[in-house]
């Protein structure tokens, strides 16, 4: 990928708007606002004449990373708009309706959709946050980081890498934090947020260890129902903290969480230590990485149909 060329072209647009909304996809996780609250404020730090928004709904376990905006369709319409991490518009989280055909796209997922006037997607990265510090830290760049951007983009980078561990961790990655790290990152601040669960949430763990169901293929599949999330007390952005816990049993290769939503229908999220599912998320018009994907899905026949799928791709990993 050809970095300086898109930074020199994301820059300029940057510097003809009065004002930006920066924009990622709905159920975030730290990447998604990590690198929206970056972006912000390397943006403020660079032009402090601008005003830059932030919109999206906000889990109350990632307000660490930063806050988000509201606005009026006015002040939308008059900005440019960046969406950050997100790789089909139907997943951009925005009350307003969007354009996708004028945006800025930034994103390390692979392309659901091609769209915006200018995109920049690469999949090699391991986070967006990483792509926007080597948008920063580049030898043509222009643009300041603070202390905030820095914090914001460590935290994003340190999410989505699974705190280093995931196959998507490359020395390119250590090299963007270390650059990080020289702007009073707090690294045991952070950690301590993305480790530390309420009590709630931890019974919640030990219900899943419980009671997930393992095949012979290696494949753990766990439902959470309404009815589960009221029992422990526990609102549903906070399920994100158990969807890695199946990673740390011995045999399980790939495994999905589906959480019950208000309405009757499921949120999918996938993971996998091997065999490809983000082909499996796409199906059900979803997407994501070949080992992290999500997806929401109507019924529980989809569900099963979904666990099927997962099987049959543990099964084809694991006869090679």
């Amino acid at each position: 990928m050809n970095y300086t060329e898109f930074f020199k072209k994301i820059d300029a647009e940057i510097k003809k708007a009065d004002s930006i909304v920066i924009l990622r996809h709905e159920s975030p996780d730290p990447d998604a606002i990590g690198s929206q609250v970056g972006l912000r404020e390397i943006i403020r730090a660079t032009y402090p004449e601008k005003t830059v928004y932030l919109l999206g709904e906000m889990p109350s376990s990632l307000s660490y990373i930063g806050e988000m905006d509201e606005i009026t369709q006015e002040q939308f319409d008059a900005a440019l708009i960046i969406v950050l991490d997100c790789a089909n518009t139907p997943r951009i989280d925005c009350p307003f309706e969007v354009d996708s055909s004028k945006v800025i796209k930034i994103d390390h997922h692979p392309d659901r959709d091609v769209y915006g006037a200018i995109s920049f997607v690469d999949t090699n990265s391991s986070s967006t946050s990483e792509i926007l510090c080597r948008f920063a830290f580049g030898e043509e760049s222009t643009w300041k980081v603070s202390k905030e951007a820095a914090n914001a983009l460590y935290a994003g980078i340190v999410g989505d890498t699974g705190r280093f561990l995931y196959p998507a961790t490359t020395a390119v990655t250590f090299a963007m934090v270390s650059k990080l790290l020289e702007f009073d990152v707090d690294i045991s601040g952070i950690a301590y947020h993305m480790i530390t669960n309420p009590v709630s949430v931890s019974r919640l763990a030990g219900y899943i260890y419980q009671n997930m169901e393992i095949s012979e293929n290696g494949v753990a599949a766990t439902i959470l129902t309404q009815k589960d999330l009221e029992h422990f007390g526990i609102e549903e952005d906070q399920t994100h903290g158990v969807i890695s816990l199946p990673s740390t049993v011995e045999g399980i290769h790939c495994w999905a969480l589906f959480v019950e939503q208000p309405d009757g229908s499921y949120r999918v999220n996938l993971r996998s230590k091997g065999p490809i599912v983000n082909v499996i998320a796409q199906n059900h018009g979803g997407g994501g990485h070949p080992l992290a994907s999500g997806a929401i899905v109507q019924t529980l026949e989809e569900v099963n149909e979904i666990v099927k799928e997962l099987n049959a791709s543990s099964k084809e990993y694991l006869s090679k």
